[in-house]
């Protein structure tokens, strides 16, 4: 995964490179450069540029919040169908116990691949897991229904297995579904422009210097947590993993609870 983070303070150095050159070529420039006919075709042109810049950044964070939306809500559905798969198991009988401890080592270890200690480590596509995943479905095709009562619960059974294995695939795919580079570089290249015009006209004293830096600042922080938010598993936004906690101690209780004598 990208670092959005170390994208972001890149983009603010570039920011503040942008307006100290501008701020530098002020004094270098000659008088006629700086007349207010000049002054006023810069305000209108990077007037512009910063409506454009303004509207394509509020829409990639708005697309980044949306693809946040629907991993968390794949999350929680995932959760959710984990759980129902082991009622199920549990309504279908005493033949399942092996099916559900499977299911049960599955889950505390999809857990630990979307929400490790550090975010470096998640693992959205770990075979070891999906390892476990086949183990179940080859438990429950190697079931032996008696009558239809069983048959029906082992035919939703199975269809569960399916969504959870496909919500796998989806969730891996759709974090891979990031912004092209190539498109924020063009963002950031117009952001500099607009920095360096600022900084052409500013006047030389510590206010303008603090106000142009912390633009810079504000501008790069919402840069970097668009990146943030479309990753879903970021290092400062990060989807809640409650669903599946709250998921996986509900198994271990069940768990607990079936093998008491």
């Amino acid at each position: 995964m990208r670092n959005p983070l170390l994208i972001g303070l890149i983009v603010y150095a570039v920011l503040l490179a942008g307006a100290f050159t501008g701020w530098k070529l002020r004094d270098r420039l000659p008088a006629h450069f700086l007349t207010e006919e000049t002054k006023s075709l810069v305000n209108m042109s990077t007037a512009i540029v910063a409506t454009i810049s303004a509207l394509v950044l509020g829409l990639l964070i708005s697309n980044a919040n949306t693809m946040f939306t629907r991993l968390s809500g794949d999350v929680t559905a995932l959760s959710a169908e984990i759980l129902r798969l082991d009622r199920i198991l549990t309504r279908y009988g005493s033949a399942t116990g092996e099916a559900r401890e499977t299911l049960r080592e599955y889950a505390e270890n999809k857990a630990a691949d979307l929400f490790p200690d550090h975010s470096a480590d998640v693992r959205l596509a770990n075979p070891a897991t999906y390892q476990h995943f086949q183990e179940l479905q080859d438990m429950l095709l190697a079931l032996k229904p008696d009558n239809s009562r069983d048959k029906w619960w082992l035919a939703q059974a199975m269809i569960l297995t399916a969504k959870i294995g496909d919500a796998r695939w989806l969730m891996a795919q759709e974090v891979g579904e990031g912004t092209p580079k190539a498109f924020v570089a063009l963002l950031v290249v117009w952001l500099v422009l607009l920095f360096a015009s600022f900084g052409l006209f500013a006047p030389h004293n510590n206010i303008a210097a603090l106000v142009l830096a912390l633009s810079a600042l504000a501008v790069a922080g919402a840069v970097a947590m668009f990146l943030e938010l479309e990753q879903g598993f970021g290092q400062v936004i990060r989807i809640s993993p409650e669903p599946m906690q709250k998921m996986v101690r509900s198994l271990q209780v069940d768990q607990r609870a079936s093998n008491a004598p």
